[in-house]
């Protein structure tokens, strides 16, 4: 075949056929990257004891979702920028410089329903049924080892231009996007608030450590190893614990965790002049900059209830018990022997008061619902009462404020050195 008139040819015809060759790869890899992200290792797990088919290979991907993603995202931007180039070629051999206008109109609107909205949208409706098809496919693209160490490299290479090291797989899903989804998923009432936040608590528990939910030292009961079992128990009964630390030279030398069944047997036989070092346990230890999903892994496989949190230096920061990891993904857990606290108040003119161990974060959401700004999040606090310490540098008496970022916070209560409640306040405008 020789070329035509306008300069249209063989090879245009052939590099037609590759363009809507790549339109159809890269609609298939949106639908993909769609699918994979909305299908979560439980209900893939779900999908393999149901016996569908290509279960097994999507569960395998799921699970290394961090390195499957941003090979999948790799391929689909090649897949675009190749089928727009040709077409920008053939348009411009075709009809000129007016093709390559053209052109462009065709890439945007034909790459923007075909091969994004309409594969997107669709495995956003069917995402099992989308991730199921996809997961053969994908897992051949992954497995091409070229194509994984040109991913892996491009990603080295941008972290190299970024401000400290970037991302090491990549981005594929950001805790942001989640978020946005969960939030417009309970505006449009198709899940529950709880549910929404329930999936905002298991995001945030990723980057909890223990240090944010541990019992701190001060409030920790404990009791000396060389205690009488008969005094121990009059002690413990009341308090409802169930397990309590035991120290040897001092508070920052925890030995072991006594269990208040234990205790209990020891009296009904007889035991009760021995010392509770004889029927204590193993103590666990922690430390504060674990993170708590870590932290809850270890507590399953080692069938323990409670860690002894130490700080950098080997001393006792505080305890993490089970029920405290739990609270974080569920929220408070009550019994008959918890002392309730004061829940958070919020006056008419904006005014919030809350307890000085409520971590900042939670009372950002507080000031948010007060339409206030944000307190500032840092390294040395987590807590509202922490950041106080903070701004003024030493023990508050009751009463003493402090400002920051467009808020005026007051120690409310102060108990010892320890401070109680804290009020905060919006600065009226003249003051900022």
């Amino acid at each position: 075949m020789t070329a035509t008139a306008n300069g249209f040819g063989a090879t245009d015809v052939y590099l037609l056929v590759a363009v809507v060759v790549l339109i159809l790869v890269t609609g298939f890899l949106a639908m993909s990257e769609t699918a994979l992200t909305r299908v979560p290792k439980v209900k893939a797990v779900s999908l393999v004891e149901e016996g569908r088919r290509g279960a097994q290979t999507l569960l395998r991907l799921v699970e290394r979702i961090d390195r499957v993603l941003p090979v999948v995202l790799f391929a689909l931007e090649v897949t675009t920028l190749v089928a727009a180039t040709l077409v920008g070629v053939v348009a411009e051999h075709a009809f000129g410089a007016a093709g390559v206008a053209a052109g462009i109109a065709f890439e945007i609107i034909v790459m923007f329903v075909v091969a994004e909205l309409a594969p997107k949208t669709w495995a956003v409706q069917h995402p099992e049924q989308a991730a199921l098809r996809a997961a053969p496919v994908i897992r051949l693209i992954t497995a091409f080892a070229p194509l994984g160490w040109l991913t892996r490299g491009l990603i080295k290479v941008t972290n190299l231009i970024l401000p400290g090291r970037g991302m090491k797989q990549g981005p594929y899903t950001s805790d942001e996007m989640l978020r946005a989804l969960a939030d417009e998923a309970a505006e449009e009432e198709v899940i529950e608030q709880e549910e929404r936040t329930l999936i905002h608590s298991i995001i945030d528990f990723g980057d909890t450590v223990v240090r944010e939910v541990m019992v701190p030292r001060t409030d920790m009961v404990a009791v000396e190893s060389y205690a009488r079992v008969a005094d121990v128990t009059d002690l413990v009964i009341p308090s409802g614990y169930s397990r309590i630390p035991v120290y040897s030279q001092g508070i920052d030398d925890v030995v072991g965790i006594l269990y208040v069944k234990d205790l209990m047997r020891a009296e009904r036989e007889g035991k009760g002049d021995a010392p509770v070092s004889e029927i204590m346990r193993e103590a666990h230890f922690t430390p504060e900059s674990k993170r708590v999903s870590e932290l809850m892994r270890e507590m399953q496989a080692g069938k323990f209830h409670m860690a002894i949190v130490v700080d950098e230096f080997g001393g006792t920061a505080g305890l993490v018990t089970l029920e405290d990891l739990l609270e974080e993904l569920v929220g408070e857990i009550t019994d008959e022997y918890d002392v309730e606290e004061v829940p958070p108040e919020i006056l008419d003119d904006g005014t919030v008061i809350v307890n000085a161990r409520m971590p900042v974060g939670e009372v950002n959401e507080l000031l948010e619902g007060a339409e206030q700004g944000e307190l500032p999040e840092g390294d040395d606090w987590d807590t509202v009462g922490g950041l106080l310490y903070s701004l003024l540098g030493h023990v508050p008496s009751e009463g003493e404020a402090a400002e920051v970022d467009g808020h005026r916070l007051v120690a409310e209560r102060v108990q010892g050195r320890r401070i109680g409640r804290v009020r905060i306040s919006a600065l009226p405008a003249g003051e900022l």
